[in-house]
């Protein structure tokens, strides 16, 4: 596959001095850390145990890394602790990605690793996405979007090479749960996490509990809103059962991004 080569390439030549490649277990940093290891590269894969991601991120990441034979460190972040993330501005993830990858560039010096790598795809650079300037600023490789490789094209990579994760849904960070400006504390991330997990048990593939103050509004793939209402009582309970008053449903459907509507667009250069 013309992808694969052309991966491998940009692989072996920006990481020949050693790859720490931030390691989240989905399937873009998968792909990655396959490739790497299969090229017979220096690698460590690094996940950030982070309290904005559910936990099973963190289990998945171990437990694919185990199987890749590549070597995992669990790295903890508290972004409870950086002021700038818990106000919650449009800007937002550029303070965390800062946060993150300013102890991921540590972790590569104390290993003598040159290369510090992330899973940031082709289809990221369209999108609204502040934290791409602390990517910038840390000189963090991203060999997807640097190839122009497409989150379809990911997967269609990822299933190439057996990677179990080559369909896993998307799993951004849960303060994208918010609208700017409103807080967020850990009882209301756990809130949406468990009502998340408990939706996806009825069968749907991408679901979002968005949050509006005590207004819980549901996304759900448009080709499964139907299902949605066949489970509506369902739905309402185990939403209700975790502190919400209403629950609406967006006929919208699901999309990335749907709290970035009236957020001036990030140009990346």
């Amino acid at each position: 596959m013309e992808r694969i080569k052309e991966l491998t390439q940009k692989l072996l030549g920006c990481g020949k001095n050693g790859i720490c490649l931030a390691f989240s277990g989905g399937v873009d940093s998968a792909v990655l850390l396959k490739l790497a290891v299969d090229a017979g590269l220096p690698v460590l894969a690094v996940t950030f145990h982070t309290m904005l991601h559910p936990a099973a991120d963190l289990e998945q990441a171990k437990k694919l890394a185990k199987q890749m034979g590549a070597p995992h460190r669990v790295l903890p972040i508290n972004e409870f602790q950086n002021p700038k993330v818990m106000e919650n501005p449009p800007d937002r993830c550029y303070h965390c990605k800062f946060m993150l990858f300013e102890q991921l560039a540590d972790v590569a010096r104390e290993q003598g690793l040159g290369c510090i790598m992330d899973g940031t795809n082709f289809d990221d650079l369209g999108e609204y996405r502040p934290g791409l300037r602390a990517l910038q600023e840390w000189n963090v490789h991203s060999p997807l979007a640097e190839c122009h490789v497409t989150k379809a094209e990911v997967r269609e990579i990822a299933a190439k090479l057996g990677l179990s994760v080559a369909s896993k849904p998307s799993a951004p960070c849960m303060a994208t749960r918010f609208p700017y400006g409103d807080r967020f504390t850990r009882e209301s991330l756990e809130q949406v996490e468990r009502a998340e997990a408990q939706l996806k048990e009825l069968g749907f593939y991408n679901v979002r509990v968005r949050c509006h103050r005590g207004i819980a509004r549901i996304e759900v793939d448009k080709k499964d809103l139907g299902l949605a209402v066949q489970y509506g009582e369902e739905i309402v309970s185990i939403v209700k059962s975790q502190g919400f008053d209403y629950v609406t449903l967006d006929l919208e459907g699901f999309r990335s991004g749907s709290m970035d509507l009236h957020v001036q667009r990030e140009k990346v250069d």
